[in-house]
């Protein structure tokens, strides 16, 4: 895997890098702000960036602008965002672009190695990884919709299936069987009208609309 890293953080950066080739994975290019993350996409063509929300000049939203930016012209590279904090406006333009390869994550995630190795490959491998701490401010928002025809078990399902769970994660965090997860999914295809399209497809579109984006 080639990845692209944007992280102002001196510390963070050289630390990423030494985690990610630890395991295996290439960081192709290391820079310090969005111009320089674009051109290193550009000149590298990686398969994932990893970036920051807040770089320089203004510390607001450039990584979070390149990102969309990247994600316009290459629709099909996975991009991983890293924020301090949860910014809910960041992660809904973030997650409004696209339905696969992206993922939205606290730093703190980080220390957390193999929870970040393992969000950073499902991102790379074309799925989503959100921030528990994201989901939950997402949600704080939401209002009537078919979401309420869900019981609360299944409202339970849809919230690790926004995180990124696989149905084995989630048969492990509800302590029920892969079985009855499943029976779980189908239901909450069906509620959702989302009975049409494949079943991965379906997991990507139940978490655009659990989230509102």
């Amino acid at each position: 895997m080639r990845v692209v890293l944007a992280e102002d953080s001196v510390l963070l950066r050289e630390g990423l890098i030494r985690l990610l080739g630890s395991v295996g994975i290439e960081v192709v290019a290391a820079v310090s702000d969005a111009e320089g993350l674009l051109r290193a996409v550009d000149e590298n063509v990686p398969d994932l960036v990893v970036t920051d929300v807040r770089m320089p000049p203004s510390h607001t939203d450039e990584g979070l602008r390149a990102a969309l930016v990247l994600r316009r012209q290459r629709p099909t590279l996975a991009i991983l965002v890293l924020s301090q904090y949860v910014e809910e406006r960041y992660a809904t333009q973030l997650l409004s672009t696209a339905t696969s390869g992206i993922g939205y994550l606290l730093k703190d995630r980080v220390a957390d190695v193999e929870e970040f190795l393992d969000a950073l490959r499902r991102v790379a491998a074309g799925g989503t990884a959100l921030d528990p701490e994201v989901v939950a401010q997402l949600l704080l928002r939401r209002h009537s919709d078919p979401l309420d025809r869900l019981t609360r078990r299944e409202y339970e399902v849809l919230s690790l299936i926004a995180e990124g769970r696989s149905n084995t994660g989630i048969a492990e965090a509800l302590v029920v069987s892969e079985s009855a997860v499943g029976k779980h999914i189908n239901n909450i295809f069906t509620k959702l009208d989302l009975s049409g399209a494949d079943k991965d497809h379906r997991r990507v579109l139940a978490v655009l609309r659990f989230l509102k984006v």
